[in-house]
């Protein structure tokens, strides 16, 4: 392919927005508002300033500044045109747009469009006697003004902070939607794009496949296209599989499809009814979606299961496997395969040169062995990118030179060669033997598992950072350390070339090899890493081998540092066995105890999941040990001695479902600060005084005691499905673990827990199942997730304050439950006093009356109450009837509309304003109906409200919605009141509403007329958005529409003041890889992620007014 249709280099963006502007026009008024407005939106903008002196020719910081951003805007004034500067700055402009991903956006300030498109008026420019009016700079600028006329833009009329709101969200959604980072060099994409904007145009084809070998340029070219494409699309996600050579791990995928959902559900993280809130947008949406790396179409099952697609949408997937046609028969999609070519010569020097020399040509007298180089990477970009890297620290002839020798002759093992390059020119030996353990035992592993492991020989914080820089490995945004298969392969094939036997190599990984070497009891000084998986070998020799093989082996590996073993079963003595040992796996270990020798005092982690073990005791002192992990021990019995660890920090004990004593030392332990003991329900007793977790536990039977504290260090602690109990003796207190963050008491048989105010630190509480749990008092206000679904018994929850954060809140199954604290009180009219309704005594006739609610799936459940109930949310109490005729729903202002409006009379002697009341009756049909009750008057006083539950009368059947507000002190005398129901979506039709005022008494006292917080709602002054519910998750399955938001509260508001009500933060968790649940009833319940606890941008929450209904009873009257 001709390097023409190359893209080159891509600048790296230090801005977003480039301005281009004639200073004398707008410097002071307009272009100032403007740069304003998009800095304070986060808009990272440039613009030259007065100090920069004007000359004939743009100075190299205003070149620097538009190459470094990715979007430009262009205030086209009236004496634009008169500057070379800003037309020189106007073509430049232009050319970033036509090579790159470079956005513009021009603006019309005071001028007409057409004048700049013929150049008439103040933009007609002529050739003129200076020297900068040429005929050729003149051509070329009137081309320049022509094309950014003919691009869409923005005209300045009416407000302008409308204007200028409109152009800064216009720029934001440009600059946010590059959810791709794509290499600084990009060489040929505009070329190989050409098929594929083909396929994009077919409506008939559905998925396209870029075949190729490693390193091709697959996912290069699939990050391009999204890159072009994002405009074209409502959603995008792209999805690396085979990113981190660990796509099969079940943990893994669980993480990549907590990312798939993000994407298609805008961030959000609810884990309610989420696959199938992913479904719908799957169908009503026009989605891209990539799937990187993928080998097996069965993978795609996980995200997209059994779902029909949109018909506009599009999926790519790229894959070292071709006939892929037949992956997606029975799915009833075409897919288009597309093989990915390796580069040309002219590309393959371009992106030499690019890395190399920072040129995009070979500096003079390097070209013959530049040409030389390419012959040996054979057009793959990923060989050509490493070598250019390794050759720029050094340029130097005799140096390429040397390694052109190092090739020759070994044109099959070419590429191998020249990645190999990059790892001779790494600066010392432990960056090159830190490389090679991650490539022969790492690769896909949890970076700070890495580092723990490796650090003390071959200082792996630095190392990783060394190796990251010298593109032989990354790490991925889940902390995974990742390294490109054909680096891998490069590492490993250094390794075999040490020796031609295995057993005299530094490290073997393959079981085959190991396997060998074991059974002949051979092993070398030399053997530093091995790994031998006995379930391997037997799956691929579908035979079952004898795995009793000897120690003799591993007595002869005297440097021994790292061992994996599966599933194998040695025999002999361990007194011998490496004291350099840092890393100890050994799954299915199949003896019931610690032999004498195994633990070496420089072990750093153990890891022994699924084994034999009936007892833990380690024989020594494990001054180094940091991570124990014994997950899945089925036969563990007992812990003795713990306190030999005493450097421990991540203790993982889950699925030990025999374990009954545990060593009451573990509380000595300062450095624990996560204990994963989930489903160890065996344990008979968890007691101590003060300084300790105090809980009991019951199995069913005859139970032992044991006893054990807490250390005071524990930040994430899971005890679910421990059988928990707590009683008066034995509070599950948590009083002396201050740090905690996260706690997990799920499947707990509790009916009470104390309160837990006192955890400042706080952010995630999960009681999910636990059954017997009836109230949950005095919560952490700081408290950020809650959940508790399932919990059949709990009736309440509540906070020590009211100006809690809480931002995720999980309830479905708590089918008792009444009152959230800040939150929602529902209460059937059956439990409520005559003098709890006041005037709505009447009520307690239909107090058996069955009304079906609707609103919040997790509130509505099976086994609730359908008799009629009272809501009670944000000060606003209300209630749902049937068709009922009764002389007391009658209210004062009638309309047979959605809307009516009064004015406020003057208040009847003696009396006192307290509120307002509000009914319509309706009927429904279909599902899924959102509506809004809105009262605004001209006092600046706007409430809506979208209540969490309300009544379906059902098809053919009317309905009726009565509600109190205390908004007394809002209203004035002469105040017009409107009153609206609007319906967002689904079929309800309102067949009149009507309001009423409320009065009192002036001697009058109501009880728990406490005012009401609703500052978190606040839009505006007088302005409250009263919906807890997150509506925009409605919108991207397409019940609403996107202006739904501006029908209801105008055009002023930003629509991320109700979003933010959502966000959610998680906890900073260590060692993430080793929180492996393999129970399937746990992998639906996300748990914490790795990052830290963000900010909560609203308080969700806030305090719930239990207001007296009063009065509703009323008298007609027509409306004014």
């Amino acid at each position: 392919m001709a390097s023409t249709s190359s893209l080159a280099i891509i600048p790296t963006a230090n801005y977003d927005i480039f301005l281009s502007f004639r200073g004398e026009d707008t410097r002071h008024n307009f272009t100032d508002h403007l740069y304003e407005t998009l800095t304070n939106a986060g808009i990272r903008t440039f613009r030259d300033n007065e100090d920069i002196s004007r000359g004939d020719d743009l100075k190299p910081e205003i070149e620097s500044a538009i190459k470094g951003s990715k979007g430009s805007i262009i205030v086209l004034s009236k004496n634009y045109a008169t500057s070379t500067w800003c037309l020189d700055e106007l073509w430049l402009i232009l050319e970033q747009r036509s090579k790159f991903d470079h956005f513009v956006l021009p603006i019309f300030y005071d001028v007409d469009p057409s004048d700049v498109r013929n150049q008439d008026q103040t933009f007609k420019i002529e050739v003129k006697t200076s020297s900068k009016w040429t005929d050729d700079n003149v051509k070329r600028w009137r081309e320049a003004l022509t094309k950014v006329a003919d691009l869409k833009g923005g005209i300045l009329s009416g407000s302008e902070v409308d204007f200028l709101k409109k152009i800064v969200d216009d720029i934001y959604y440009k600059v946010a939607r590059k959810i791709v980072n794509l290499p600084r060099n990009l060489i040929g994409m505009n070329a190989r794009d050409e098929e594929i904007n083909s396929w994009l145009e077919k409506t008939d084809i559905q998925v396209l496949a870029i075949c190729g070998m490693g390193g091709s340029g697959k996912t290069t070219l699939a990050d391009y296209i999204v890159s072009s494409n994002l405009q074209h699309f409502e959603i995008t996600s792209v999805v690396k599989l085979g990113a981190s050579g660990t796509c099969h791990k079940q943990d893994n995928m669980f993480e990549l499809f907590e990312k798939f959902s993000e994407d298609l559900l805008r961030g959000r993280k609810g884990k309610v009814m989420r696959r199938y809130m992913i479904y719908r947008v799957l169908e009503m949406k026009k989605t891209l979606i990539v799937f990187d790396d993928i080998d097996d179409p069965s993978q795609l099952d996980l995200f997209l299961g059994t779902t029909k697609i949109n018909e506009r949408s599009k999926i790519i997937i790229t894959t070292r496997k071709t006939n892929t046609h037949n992956w997606f028969s029975f799915r009833s999609w075409s897919c288009q395969e597309y093989t990915m070519p390796l580069l040309d010569n002219d590309e393959s020097l371009k992106l030499l040169s690019l890395h190399a020399f920072e040129l995009e040509t070979p500096m003079r007298g390097y070209e013959e062995l530049a040409k030389e180089v390419l012959e040996y990477c054979g057009g793959n970009p990923l060989a050509l990118e490493v070598m250019g890297s390794s050759l720029k620290e050094v340029i130097n002839i005799e140096f390429w030179r040397s390694t052109l020798d190092v090739l020759k002759g070994n044109m099959s093992f070419g590429i191998q060669c020249v990645l190999k390059r990059s790892y001779d020119s790494l600066p010392n030996k432990n960056n090159k033997e830190l490389f090679l353990h991650i490539a022969c035992f790492f690769v896909g592993e949890d970076k700070d598992y890495v580092e723990k492991i490796l650090e003390h020989d071959y200082y792996a914080l630095s190392g990783i950072k060394v190796l990251t820089n010298r593109c032989l490995l990354s790490v991925s945004p889940n902390n995974k350390v990742m390294m490109h298969q054909l680096i891998q392969e490069m590492g490993r094939s250094i390794v075999l070339q040490e020796s031609n036997i295995p057993a005299k190599r530094s490290r073997v990984w393959l079981s085959s090899d190991s396997y060998k070497i074991m059974r002949k009891g051979e092993g070398s000084e030399t053997m530093e890493g091995l790994v031998l998986d006995m379930q391997l070998l037997w799956n691929d020799r579908h035979e079952s081998e004898s795995s009793n093989l000897r120690t003799d082996s591993l007595t002869k590996m005297d440097n021994l540092k790292l061992l994996r073993l599966n599933e194998a079963h040695l025999i002999g003595s361990y007194r011998d066995v490496s004291q350099d040992l840092r890393w100890l796996c050994w799954r299915g270990f199949h003896l019931t105890t610690i032999p004498f020798g195994l633990f070496q005092g420089n072990l750093v982690a153990i890891d022994m999941r699924h084994s034999n073990l009936e007892v833990f005791e380690p024989p020594i002192v494990l001054q180094s040990l940091k991570t124990l992990n014994l997950q899945g021990s089925q036969s563990l019995s007992e812990i003795r001695n713990i306190y030999r660890l005493p450097s421990l920090e991540t203790l993982i004990l889950c699925h030990c479902y025999e374990l009954v004593h545990f060593c009451e030392s573990i509380g000595d332990l300062k450095n624990l600060s996560l204990l994963n003991m989930i489903g160890c329900k065996s344990l008979p007793r968890v007691v101590v005084s003060n300084r300790s977790l105090e809980a009991s536990t019951s199995s069913g039977g005859n139970s032992q005691q044991t006893s054990f504290s807490l250390p005071h260090s524990l930040i994430w602690l899971s005890l679910r499905s421990c059988n928990l109990e707590c009683t008066e003796y034995f509070p599950l207190s948590f009083k002396v673990q201050p740090k905690l963050q996260y706690l997990d008491l799920g499947g707990g048989w509790f009916e009470s827990l104390p309160e837990y105010n006192h955890l400042e630190n706080l952010r995630v509480l999960d009681l999910t199942s636990c059954r017997k749990l009836k109230w949950i008092l005095c919560l952490p206000s700081a408290l950020a997730e809650l959940y508790v679904y399932f919990c059949y018994s709990l009736e309440r929850i509540t906070f020590e304050s009211h100006q809690f954060t809480l931002q995720e809140f999980g309830y479905q199954g708590c089918i008792k439950l009444s009152e959230i604290e800040g939150f929602i009180k529902l209460v059937p009219i059956a439990k409520l006093d005559a003098t709890d309704l006041g005037h709505m005594e009447w009520l307690k006739e239909y107090q058996n009356h069955v009304v079906s609610l609707v609103g919040d799936e997790e509130l509505i459940t099976i086994g609730r109450s359908k008799r009629i109930q009272m809501l009670y949310e944000l000060g606003i109490m209300s209630t749902s009837l049937p068709d009922i005729r009764d002389p007391n729903i009658t209210l004062e202002y009638i309309s047979e509309s959605q809307s009516l409006s009064f004015e406020v009379p003057p208040c009847p002697e003696n009396k006192r304003l307290i509120g307002l009341n509000v009914g319509f009756r309706y009927t429904i049909s279909g599902k899924e109906w959102t509506w809004f009750a809105k009262i605004n008057t001209t006092n600046d006083v706007d409430y809506m409200y979208n209540p969490h539950l309300f009544g379906d009368p059902g098809a053919g059947n009317v309905g009726i919605w009565l509600s109190f507000w205390p908004i007394g002190s809002k209203l004035s005398i002469k105040d017009k009141v409107n009153v609206s129901i609007i319906v967002m979506s689904g079929v309800l039709e309102v067949q009149e509403c009507g309001a009423s005022l409320v009065y009192v008494d002036d001697d009058e006292t109501l009880e728990n007329n406490t005012q009401w917080d609703l500052s978190a709602f606040q839009l505006t002054t007088g302005a409250f958005y009263l919906c807890r519910r997150d509506l925009f998750m409605l919108m991207e399955v397409g019940r609403l529409t996107p202006g739904w938001l501006s029908i209801l509260v105008g055009d002023n508001i930003d629509d991320t003041e109700v979003r933010g009500w959502r966000k959610t933060g998680r906890p900073y968790l260590l060692d993430p890889s080793l929180m492996e649940f393999s129970d399937p009833s746990l992998t639906e319940l996300s748990y914490p992620s790795r990052r830290e606890l963000q900010p909560s941008c609203r308080r969700v929450f806030q305090g719930l007014l239990s207001t007296k209904l009063s009065e509703l009873s009323f008298t007609k009257s027509k409306q004014d």
